[in-house]
C-alpha cells in the first residue's frame, strides 16, 4: 500500500456513532508509511495533512484509482471554451451553457454551436435557435456535441444526423506541457530548422514547403493544431521538430498544459501524441439536422 492513493476507514476513540456504536472517519490519501504498528496517509484534499492511524484502529481499507490531474478535471464545455480561443474575434452569443459561433464555415469549430452543457431552455428550442443564428449569418445549421452525451441523444431523437456521413469522430486530448518536452527528449528530434511566425498569441511553425503546424495561447493552455506534413517527406520525425518547436513557444509564455484535437481515425497522428503523453480528455463529433 505504501505509495499507493488509499481509502482507510477507522475508529474514532472515546466517541459514539450515530447508531450507537463506535464512530467511524475515513480517509482518502496516499500511504507514505506503514510502520511501527501505524498507518501516515498524506490527505487528498490539497492540505497536505498527514493523518496518522493506529493499524489497531483500522476497520478497513482499499486501494483506489490515482486522482485525476487538474486538466483532466475541467468540464468537455470549458475545455472547448478554451480552445475557442484560438479565434479571438470570433462571433459568438450564449444560449445557456451553449454557444453559439459565427466564424468561417470551413473551419466547423468556430461556425458550429458548441451544443456542451445546460441550454436552460428545452433542447428542441435551443435546437431551433442553432437553426436561425446560422441562418442569421449565412451558414449551415451545425451542432459541436460530446459523443455519448445527454444531449447528443437529444438531438439525435429530434432527428439530428452526423454532419457528414463519413466523418470519424474527434478526440480532444490534452498532455502537461513539461512532460511532453521531457518525452520528447528522450525520443529525440531531426535537426532541422524550423521556422515561427508569430501573431500576437498564435505563431505558425514551417520547415521548408515540407511541414506546417500552428499553435494558439491562452490562459496557460497551448493548443496545436493543422499539422500536415507533405506525403514524401513523412515518417522523417518532421512533425516531432514541428511539436517540439510549438511546444517550446507555448511554455516561454508560461504554458503548462497543451492540447490538440485528433481524428480517431488518424493513427499517426495518435500514435505521435501519445508517445508525447497526451490522453483523451472527451470526444465530439458535429450534428446537423436532417432536414
Amino acid at each position: 500500500m505504501v505509495g499507493q492513493r488509499v481509502v482507510i476507514r477507522s475508529l474514532v476513540r472515546g466517541e459514539t456513532g450515530p447508531s450507537g456504536g463506535p464512530a467511524l472517519t475515513d480517509v482518502l490519501g496516499t500511504c507514505e508509511s506503514w510502520a511501527d504498528g501505524e498507518v501516515v496517509v498524506a490527505r487528498d484534499d490539497g492540505s497536505g495533512r498527514r493523518v496518522r492511524i493506529a493499524v489497531t484502529d483500522i476497520v478497513s481499507g482499499k486501494p483506489v484509482p490515482p486522482r485525476p490531474s487538474v486538466r483532466l478535471r475541467v468540464t468537455s464545455r470549458e475545455a472547448q471554451l478554451r480552445a475557442t480561443g484560438m479565434w479571438p474575434d470570433l462571433a459568438t452569443e450564449p444560449l445557456g451553457d451553449w454557444l453559439l459561433r459565427a466564424g468561417t464555415a470551413s473551419v466547423r469549430r468556430t461556425s458550429s454551436a458548441l451544443a456542451m452543457g445546460d441550454p436552460q431552455m428545452p433542447v428542441a428550442e435551443a435546437a431551433e435557435r442553432v437553426v436561425s443564428y446560422a441562418r442569421e449569418h449565412d451558414l449551415p445549421p451545425v451542432a459541436m456535441v460530446e459523443v455519448g452525451d445527454d444531449v447528443e441523444r437529444d438531438l439525435v431523437g429530434l432527428g439530428w444526423v452526423a454532419d457528414r456521413a463519413d466523418e470519424a469522430p474527434v478526440w480532444f486530448q490534452l498532455a502537461s506541457v513539461s512532460r511532453a518536452l521531457r518525452a520528447l527528449r528522450g525520443i529525440g528530434r531531426p535537426e532541422v530548422e524550423v521556422e515561427l511566425v508569430e501573431d500576437g498569441t498564435q505563431v505558425t511553425a514551417r520547415i521548408g514547403a515540407q511541414a506546417t503546424a500552428r499553435a494558439a495561447y491562452g490562459d496557460d493552455w497551448v493548443g496545436i493544431h493543422a499539422l500536415e506534413v507533405d506525403a514524401a517527406h513523412r515518417r522523417q520525425g518532421l512533425g516531432r521538430a514541428l511539436v517540439a518547436a510549438l511546444l517550446d513557444w507555448g511554455a516561454e509564455r508560461g504554458a503548462t498544459t497543451a492540447y490538440v484535437q485528433v481524428r480517431t481515425d488518424n493513427e499517426a497522428s495518435e500514435r505521435l501524441f501519445a508517445q508525447l503523453g497526451f490522453v483523451t480528455h472527451h470526444t465530439y463529433r458535429y450534428l446537423r439536422p436532417s432536414t
